[in-house]
C-alpha cells in the first residue's frame, strides 16, 4: 500500500507565545542584518520592505503580543489533523520555540520542536528535539528524544525499488509473496534518547562527546509466516535473523565524538552561513547494545544569499550521509528517509520509505519572497536525491538513486526568531505528500 503523508493544520492563526522578559534578539526586522538607524538612509536603495509576520498583519502596528521588553522565550504551536491510509486519522499537537540563553550578539539563538500525536490505528507519539546554545556559546547540546508506540511500512534494504530480500538458511522453503508488493508492515515500541554536548573552541567551532539510546520492543512483523520448515520471509526478520539480533526486541547504545562548526546567522531559518557536523559514534554491549558497532554520521548544510536587498532570497543545499563503518546494527536503527534529527527529509516519500547500512541523502533549495511589501508570504522550490545500500544483498550506495521534487508555501509567524509555518507537496517516484511544520526544513 502506498503510503501518503498528508498533515494538515487545523488552523494557521493559533498562535501561542510563551515570554519572560530579558534582553533578546530586536522584535523588529532581521536579526544581526538589520541596518542602524544612521545608515539607515545611505542603505535604502539597497535594502527591502522591513520583514513583516501575521501579528502585524491582524494587529496593524498594535501587537499585543510584543512588549516593550523582549522576549527570551518564543513558543509557536498549532493543533494538527493529518490522514494516512497506513495509519488512519491522526490528531495532537505541534510546536516550535525558539530560546535566548545569553545576550544578543554574544550568544546564538537556540531552537527546537515538541509534539504530541495520537493517531486511530492506535499509534502514540511523543517527541523532542532541541540545539540549545548557552550563554557566550561555550556549551552546545543536541537533543533527541522519542518514545513511540508505532506501525509503518518497511520495505527491503537500498535504493534499488526491487523486493530484494536475503534468503535465511535452516528452512525448507522460503518464500517472498509476491501479494505484499514490496510492503511489510510492522509495529513496534519506541524509545530514542540522544544527546550530545560540545564545547566552544573558536567562535565557529565546538566539539564534544555524547551518549546515544535506542530500544525498540515488542516488534511485531505482520507478514511474518513460518509454517512448519516454510517461512514466508521478511526484510526485517532476514536481516535480524542473519546477523545475530532478536527479532522481537533489541537495543543499541552508544558514547560518540563529536564536531560542530556552525557560522549560521540564525538557527531557525538561516539567511547565510555553514553547518558542518561529524559524529563518530561506537556502540558497545557493554553499554548495553545487542551487538557491537560503530557508525559516522557526516553533514553538511550551506545557505547562499542572491540578494543584497532581500535575505529571503536565496539558495540551501543540504547533505547528510550515514556509514556503517563496522559490527552490525539493528534494522530499524539503520539510516532512513525523514530520519533525521527533525524528521524533515525526503519530502515526496513516506518516513522509512527507503533505509540501509549505508547512506546518503542531498537536497538543494530555492527560496524567495511573494509578499512585495510584508514578505509574510514566502516560497520554496525543492529537488532532493536519496541513495541507499543493503551490503547482503550487494547493492552499493550510489548504485541506484531515488529522486523527487516539489513547491512549497512559507508563512512568517515570528519575524523575530524568523519561525514559519512550511506547507511543502512533493513528488517521488510512484510517491508524493503533502507535509506541514513550523520552522524551516533545514
Amino acid at each position: 500500500m502506498k503510503k501518503f503523508l498528508l498533515p494538515v493544520s487545523a488552523t494557521l492563526f493559533l498562535i501561542l507565545f510563551l515570554q519572560t522578559s530579558g534582553t533578546g534578539q530586536s522584535s523588529g526586522n532581521i536579526p544581526e542584518s538589520q541596518p542602524s538607524l544612521k545608515k539607515a538612509k545611505n542603505l535604502k536603495s539597497d535594502t527591502c520592505c522591513p520583514q513583516k509576520d501575521l501579528i502585524d498583519f491582524f494587529f496593524r502596528g498594535r501587537n499585543p503580543f510584543y512588549p516593550k521588553k523582549e522576549k527570551r522565550f518564543r513558543f509557536f504551536a498549532i493543533p494538527l489533523i493529518a490522514y494516512d491510509p497506513a495509519t488512519s486519522l491522526q490528531l495532537g499537537a505541534g510546536g516550535s520555540f525558539s530560546l535566548q540563553l545569553g545576550k544578543a550578539g554574544e550568544t546564538k539563538l537556540s531552537a527546537g520542536v515538541a509534539s504530541v500525536l495520537y493517531t486511530l490505528n492506535q499509534q502514540f507519539l511523543i517527541q523532542y528535539k532541541g540545539n540549545i546554545y548557552f550563554p557566550h556559546n561555550k556549551w552546545f547540546l543536541q537533543s533527541d528524544w522519542r518514545f513511540y508506540l508505532f506501525n509503518l511500512p518497511t520495505y527491503s534494504l537500498g535504493t534499488n525499488n526491487q523486493v530484494s530480500i536475503p534468503e535465511v538458511p535452516g528452512y525448507k522453503a522460503v518464500i517472498i509473496d509476491p501479494a505484499f508488493n514490496g510492503v511489510y508492515p510492522m509495529d513496534y515500541n519506541w524509545i530514542r534518547f540522544h544527546n550530545v554536548i560540545s564545547r566552544r573552541l573558536t567562535p565557529s567551532i565546538n566539539v564534544g562527546i555524547g551518549y546515544h539510546f535506542d530500544y525498540h520492543y515488542n516488534i511485531s512483523d505482520d507478514n511474518l509466516l513460518i509454517i512448519n520448515d516454510t517461512l514466508y520471509n521478511t526484510p526485517h526478520y532476514a536481516y535480524s535473523t542473519l546477523h545475530g539480533f532478536n527479532p522481537g526486541r533489541y537495543i543499541t547504545s552508544g558514547l560518540s565524538a563529536n564536531f560542530v562548526f556552525d557560522t549560521r546567522d540564525d538557527q531557525v531559518n538561516a539567511y547565510r552561513g555553514i553547518f558542518i557536523n561529524v559524529n563518530y559514534r561506537y556502540n558497545a554491549t557493554w553499554l548495553g547494545s545487542s551487538r557491537n558497532s560503530s557508525t559516522l554520521w557526516t553533514e553538511f548544510r550551506t545557505y547562499i544569499p542572491l540578494s543584497r536587498r532581500c535575505p529571503r532570497h536565496l539558495l540551501a543545499f543540504w547533505y547528510y550521509g550515514s556509514f556503517l563503518v563496522s559490527g552490525k546494527v539493528p534494522y530499524l536503527d539503520l539510516m532512513s528517509i525523514s530520519y533525521d534529527q527533525m524528521n524533515s527529509s525526503g519530502r515526496g516519500y513516506a518516513q522509512g520509505r527507503y533505509r540501509g547500512e549505508d547512506f546518503v541523502y542531498g537536497e538543494m533549495e530555492y527560496r524567495f519572497p511573494i509578499s512585495p511589501h510584508t514578505h509574510i508570504l514566502g516560497g520554496v522550490i525543492f529537488t532532493n536525491v536519496t541513495t541507499a545500500s543493503s551490503r547482503d544483498m550487494n547493492i552499493p550506495l550510489f548504485g541506484y538513486f531515488q529522486p523527487a521534487a516539489g513547491v512549497g508555501l512559507r508563512i512568517m509567524v515570528g519575524k523575530s526568531d524568523r519561525t514559519n509555518i512550511a506547507i511543502d507537496f512533493g513528488i517521488g517516484n510512484m510517491s508524493s505528500g503533502l507535509y506541514v511544520q513550523t520552522q524551516e526544513v533545514f
